[in-house]
């Protein structure tokens, strides 16, 4: 290759460096016969016979190997293991049949022999982080279990204040229900499963706004249906029951059941990550890897489901709502596989099916409230027998379980690499 004697590397032919020694020693491991030897061995021939030879020097075979690792040097200094070479070397669209022309059956065998062919200042690995003990890894369980739990709770006190208060108070509970669920909330990302930290650089350019649509999808659950049943009515001066001095229609079962599956979101998301990682140490190729892994994402896809189809209902009774369980248990698929792609550093696709669901929402809104207009009717027209044919419920299904469905289509290719899951161990 080009440019590779312009790399700042020990050694040369004649006083072999670092890298040709690490290199002649895993060749030696492999079996591999060290052909960089004919060249002295001829040399010495030819002193020996008193001239040179007419015949043709053999020359050293070039190393490929060698020279992916000259591509790849950071990836390999700064590696700690071979697996984080192997998931490195895979977010850069290295495969094992790519692996083959390096004579290895597989990447993770190429990340092995680049691993042991880095030259180190010490002979001994870098030492592996100790894992805690057993009662403080309890104890840091507990820690997160308590901070998931955190946002159901002040979610149920909200709501259970919003039940007994009337009037200018209603209003005054309602805002400090909601920054104190939201605090909740943020302080429940910051730590365990559902968190970000320590993780590596994620994948894709963030998009911005990305908590503000989440935060209006949450708010159409809880405020949607009743403003989409006044416009399909006549507007939003009127009210489904008639009644225009009566409160705002609220429909707090879904937000609370939400909330309350912040819990099951981070165990399902933990029983993930783990499984992935216990596979990528054991797997001995990408597609292996990639079998082994795609059970385990609809598994914990599935048990979050189950889990908050569950709260749904608990909370609907212990509300006196209807269940409705299809918006949201696709709002809380499409949230949940969102952040467990933002949490394995896919940031991007977030971003835009969030901003692409709730823009569907608002948009639905927009045009029953357009079809008001003298001349505009038309435009109420898919939305009006949206609703007359499945109810109110119906926009938000449609609109978040389209994303939720791209999410998991997506989440199928992403959080099955290996790449997904080299990160820096936690504890939780």
């Amino acid at each position: 290759m080009s440019g590779l004697g312009e790399l700042d590397l020990p050694g040369t032919p004649d006083s072999p460096g670092a890298w040709d020694e690490r290199s002649r020693e895993a060749m030696r491991e492999r079996g591999i016969p060290d052909e960089s030897a004919a060249v002295p061995v001829a040399r010495e021939a030819d002193s020996a016979s008193g001239g040179p030879r007419r015949g043709p020097v053999r020359r050293a075979a070039a190393d490929p190997v060698k020279a992916l690792m000259h591509r790849h040097r950071e990836l390999c200094q700064r590696a700690v293991d071979a697996l984080e070479i192997a998931a490195g070397l895979e977010a850069h669209g290295v495969t094992d049949r790519t692996a083959a022309r390096f004579r290895h059956r597989d990447v993770f065998s190429l990340a092995e022999e680049m691993y042991a062919r880095v030259p180190r200042e010490a002979k001994t690995p870098p030492p592996r982080p100790v894992p805690p003990a057993a009662p403080v890894a309890r104890a840091r369980w507990a820690v997160v279990t308590l901070l998931t739990l955190l946002p159901g709770a002040l979610c149920a006190a909200a709501v259970a204040a919003l039940r007994i208060t009337d009037g200018q108070a209603r209003l005054i509970a309602a805002a400090a229900g909601t920054l104190a669920v939201v605090l909740g909330l943020r302080t429940a990302l910051k730590r365990g499963p559902l968190s970000r930290a320590g993780r590596g650089t994620p994948v894709g350019r963030p998009r911005h706004g990305t908590a503000a649509w989440t935060c209006w999808l949450v708010g159409y659950a809880l405020l949607g249906d009743g403003l989409l049943a006044a416009a399909v009515v006549g507007g939003p001066d009127t009210l489904p029951t008639g009644d225009t001095d009566g409160p705002w229609p609220l429909t707090p079962a879904p937000v609370l059941a939400l909330a309350l599956g912040c819990a099951p979101a981070a165990w399902s998301a933990h029983l993930f990550a783990s499984g992935a990682r216990r596979r990528l140490a054991a797997s001995r190729g990408l597609e292996e890897f990639a079998a082994s892994v795609r059970p385990l994402l609809f598994g914990a896809f599935g048990l979050f489901l189950g889990a908050l189809a569950a709260l749904v209902a608990l909370c609907g009774i212990a509300l006196g709502e209807p269940a409705a369980h299809a918006g949201a248990l696709t709002l809380g698929a499409l949230l949940f596989l969102a952040r467990l792609l933002t949490v394995h550093g896919s940031t991007h696709a977030p971003g835009l099916v969030l901003t692409a669901a709730a823009s569907a929402e608002g948009l639905a809104l927009a045009t029953v409230f357009a079809g008001r207009l003298p001349g505009c009717g038309v435009l109420a027209v898919p939305v009006d027998t949206l609703v007359t044919a499945w109810g109110l419920s119906a926009v938000p299904a449609l609109a978040c379980g389209a994303a939720a469905l791209t999410l998991l289509i997506h989440a199928n290719r992403t959080l099955t690499r290996a790449s997904a899951h080299a990160t820096a161990e936690r504890p939780c």
